[in-house]
């Protein structure tokens, strides 16, 4: 991960191994899959800013993973074993036998390097580069290139000195490889009118690179100034680099684009000033997702990687696990997950939970840390999303501006397709709110216009999406959202009706008050929507079988026929497999 310590989170992978010392043997931070990007992207290089001993463990360096000998004949399962494969797909197998003799791919061993296979490595970029370009010295380098500082000769950006992202196509054995390139350069040129994202200037090729030319950011990345602060930031500074990273990935996540590498390494500065802004940068794993889309492709950090990420069915929650990890970093200076190995990591990552009670966190404020644990949920249905997260007690504040959340479309979406009975049951649910839950419903709710009489009507959806859009929406088909949302078109939504189509109950399950709300919803649903209903029309209300009978019996009262509470809560969840509409990716 990055440059913190961290405490073992206790695993079948460290019970079972018997690893050497961190002196001798460093671990390993090592990316589950990797695609076409620096190498400093991948390897997280969290050296500790802690001396040696005094119980603190040693952070992992930029090295190879130990040789681990095993106390018993085999393993146990590896949570890694299968990236194994996307690697090799990914990268090829002769890169992932270098990988694997440098150490950075744990236990079972690769197939023999195979013949490269003959691939179009021509983008159609300019071939002109060294005639606009004049390069300078190296400031950054990876597994398939290296960035340079560059000066512009001529053109729009005359004598401005540039960054330039120089890629091998020697480093390109898969046609996966190349599709990777393709696509950082197709999102970087769709994203545009952020203020904390990296700018694209132009992309190039010759015969041996393509040169991906960026605005020059010349105040270092976020990692080094958390550990120049000695490995973590007090807590009022940490809110203000956790509201530039949530505004730029909010900002992404409407655009349809998912990062999937978020980490300090990937936030530079403008500047060596203390108040420079942070640029998010290199997005070279990133892709183009639609709305209800899931994703199977193994990517990232292993330190910052989202458990759904590990079950191979995940969407844009899976950044805001990322944030949760850098977050919790910030406020306390180690890791959340954290194992010797990778396999280890990966088991704590789905298995422990953080720890909240050893220093700092006694004294960090109740608010930082709810903030935290809502968004390090190892269910990313109950994740907040990133504008939600600009609206929670530890950030919130009225005079700053909250970006439209694409949430809405889809709970809106979900509520005017359900049947009446459902709407009612949300409506109830909505009544029961708190104070707490309204700031967000009402910024979302004002950005869509409401009309003179107070409702809003697809037509308001669908502008407030428009005004939005960048290209990177277009290639997402983010806008085919409002097809589904058609029958729209012929009612109008009020506030209060708002507030039922726009919650998440899987969210509001994750707050400790849940009870309390469940309650006073059903209280609510008992007096405007309760009703007599069979067992067999509850099975189709939920789109559920016959033997599904038995167990919905026992949520309906025998006195009326009608839901009991245990009913109503289970009624709300509905029926959602749990990956819906996969992509079965390259």
């Amino acid at each position: 991960m990055g440059q913190c310590y961290g405490k073992t989170n206790p695993s079948p992978e460290t019970d079972a191994a018997a690893i050497p010392s961190s002196d001798d043997l460093p671990p390993p931070s090592v990316t589950p899959s990797v695609k076409n990007t620096p190498a400093r992207a991948l390897l997280s290089p969290w050296r500790s800013p802690y001396p040696h001993g005094g119980g603190v463990t040693p952070s992992p360096a930029r090295t190879a993973t130990p040789r681990r000998i095993f106390r018993r004949p085999f393993p146990p399962p590896s949570p890694a074993k299968h990236i194994r494969a996307s690697l090799a797909k990914r990268l090829g197998r002769g890169a992932v036998a270098a990988r694997a003799k440098e150490g950075t791919i744990p236990e079972e061993g690769v197939a023999a390097e195979e013949e490269e296979e003959v691939l179009d490595k021509r983008f159609g970029y300019g071939k002109n580069f060294g005639a606009k370009y004049e390069i300078g010295k190296e400031i950054g380098k990876g597994h398939f290139g290296h960035t340079c500082y560059a000066r512009c000769k001529k053109g729009e950006f005359k004598d401005q000195a540039v960054a330039v992202k120089i890629i091998s196509k020697s480093k390109m054995t898969t046609a996966i490889a190349i599709e990777d390139v393709r696509r950082e350069v197709k999102i970087l040129k769709a994203l545009s009118g952020h203020k904390h994202l990296i700018k694209f200037h132009d992309a190039f090729e010759d015969a041996n690179n393509v040169y991906i030319v960026m605005e020059l950011c010349e105040g270092g990345e976020l990692l080094d100034r958390i550990l120049s602060r000695g490995g973590k930031y007090p807590e009022e500074d940490a809110k203000a680099i956790v509201l530039q990273i949530l505004s730029v990935v909010a900002f992404c996540h409407l655009q349809g684009v998912v990062h999937r590498d978020l980490k300090p390494e990937n936030f530079l500065f403008t500047s060596k000033s203390e108040d420079a802004d942070m640029k998010l940068i290199d997005f070279g794993l990133s892709d183009f997702i639609r709305t209800d889309e899931r994703l199977n492709d193994i990517v990232g950090s292993a330190y910052y990687v989202a458990p759904e990420v590990l079950h191979r069915s995940y969407s844009v929650e899976a950044d805001i696990w990322s944030i949760g990890v850098i977050s919790y970093i910030l406020l306390c200076g180690s890791r959340p997950f954290w194992a010797r190995t990778e396999s280890g990591i990966f088991r704590s990552v789905l298995r422990a939970d953080p720890n909240f009670e050893d220093l700092p966190w006694p004294s960090v404020s109740a608010e930082a840390k709810d903030f935290v644990k809502r968004l390090l949920n190892k269910d990313y249905r109950k994740r907040m999303t990133a504008v939600q997260a600009l609206t929670h007690p530890w950030l919130r504040d009225e005079n700053r501006a909250i970006p439209l959340d694409i949430l809405v479309y889809k709970l809106v979406k979900s509520y005017i397709h359900a049947t009446p009975f459902r709407r009612a049951a949300l409506k109830a649910l909505s009544k029961a709110l708190t104070e707490e839950e309204f700031p967000y419903l009402r910024a979302q709710f004002k950005l869509l216009e409401p009309n003179l009489d107070g409702h809003v009507l697809l037509d308001n959806f669908k502008m407030a999406l428009i005004r939005h859009a960048t290209d990177a929406m277009r290639e997402s088909k983010v806008l085919d959202i409002i097809h589904a949302m058609e029958p729209l078109a012929y009612r109008k939504m009020d506030f209060e009706e708002f507030c039922a189509a726009a919650v998440s109950i899987y969210q509001l399950e994750s707050l400790e008050k849940w009870e309390d709300i469940a309650s006073n919803a059903f209280e609510h649903f008992e007096r405007e929507g309760n009703r007599v209903i069979s067992v067999e029309e509850l099975a189709r209300e939920l789109n559920l079988g016959p033997s599904a009978y038995s167990v919905l019996r026992d949520w309906i009262r025998n006195s009326d026929g009608k839901l009991n509470l245990l009913g109503y809560t289970k009624f709300l969840h509905g029926v959602t497999p749990r990956s819906s509409n996969p992509r079965h990716h390259r």
